[in-house]
């Protein structure tokens, strides 16, 4: 079977990304036909302190858009080159990359519109620099988001690529908690939980996906008594989606949810907020947790942490790049599944 071609946007270069990137892909070469995006010259240097047998081959981006992608078998890694306007100093961010870094996640977005790519996995890059270079950036979701058009989007991490791997979606992300209750309406809920439905299907390969929710107050509301957002919004929007054919349970108090016997038989649970359903996932998966954007029309995974700018500093070889090869599996699975049969 052709290897998947992945996308692998290298992030902050003063951070761990360019590291992780470049490690990751050369050691899942033979599975994976991984397309780095980033600065050219200083990928070819971290690759040489890597392992001088890392091999990496210069690409422009427009000689890929007028005369697609050549595939160099798994004896080296293509590379298109986005050049830096600075020098960069591993540990220390300068504003005058921010454009470049940005830049390399539109060629990336681009080239999988157009096909040239069967997913994207996107290295961590720092908010700021791209602030502090004049354009006002929120992060790689809502970038996604805004340059596919697409409306409604869902952020869902995943334990890794395993048999039976833990996934948890979001009804709401980042947000203060004095807000969230007013942000889970029956419609939002409706969106999300169809856009975790489709794309388990679409992209995970999943016929008849189980969602298990969770409520909102403790003990999912007692009937009532710790608050009513269970009775009068979790509960009617969850019937309205078995309706519709869906397969969601719930809504589950949050606190006994994640045990052995509920999640055997769930594809996905959909938590009400951020520190409800993340903590529990980034317990039991820190260091090969996936982050995976439901609702786009391509395939987007990405690590579960930061620039590291300090570990960057001490040097190459000290990032651990689990996340980032459980990124580029899961997106090289969620590509195999999406290929027609």
């Amino acid at each position: 079977m052709k290897r998947p071609r992945i996308a692998i946007t290298c992030g902050e270069p003063a951070g761990i990304g360019p590291e992780i990137s470049v490690r990751a892909a050369w050691q899942l070469r033979d599975s994976v036909e991984c397309v780095l995006i980033g600065d050219s010259a200083l990928l070819s240097m971290i690759a040489g302190a890597i392992d001088p047998a890392i091999a990496l081959a210069a690409l422009s981006w427009q000689a890929i858009v007028n005369d697609g992608m050549p595939d160099f078998g798994a004896g080296r890694v293509a590379v298109i080159d986005c050049p830096l306007n600075s020098n960069v100093t591993p540990g220390k961010l300068d504003a005058g990359n921010g454009l470049p870094v940005l830049r390399t996640l539109d060629m990336a977005i681009d080239g999988a519109m157009r096909g040239l790519f069967d997913a994207i996995v996107t290295a961590p890059l720092q908010k700021s620099t791209i602030n502090d270079a004049g354009i006002a950036f929120t992060g790689h979701t809502e970038y996604l988001a805004e340059k596919t058009g697409t409306p409604r989007v869902v952020m869902m991490l995943a334990d890794g690529a395993g048999a039976h791997p833990l996934r948890v979606a979001l009804a709401t992300t980042h947000l203060p908690l004095k807000d969230v209750a007013a942000a889970i309406t029956i419609d939002g809920l409706l969106q999300t939980i169809g856009i975790i439905h489709r794309d388990l299907q679409s992209k995970f390969g999943l016929s008849q996906p189980r969602i298990l929710v969770t409520g909102l107050n403790p003990h999912a509301g007692e009937g009532g008594y710790l608050g009513r957002e269970e009775i009068d919004v979790i509960a009617p929007a969850l019937a309205q989606a078995r309706a519709a054919g869906i397969a969601v349970e719930g809504p589950y108090p949050a606190d006994t949810l994640f045990q052995a016997k509920y999640l055997d038989r769930a594809d996905c649970v959909l938590a009400m907020y951020h520190d409800q359903g993340l903590p529990v996932l980034k317990h039991a998966s820190f260091g090969r947790g996936v982050n995976i954007t439901l609702g786009l029309p391509l395939i987007r995974t990405s690590v579960d942490h930061g620039t590291a700018l300090d570990v960057a500093a001490s040097g190459v070889g000290h990032a651990d790049i689990g996340s980032m090869i459980e990124a580029i599996k899961v997106a090289a699975s969620m590509a195999t599944a999406r290929r027609p049969a």
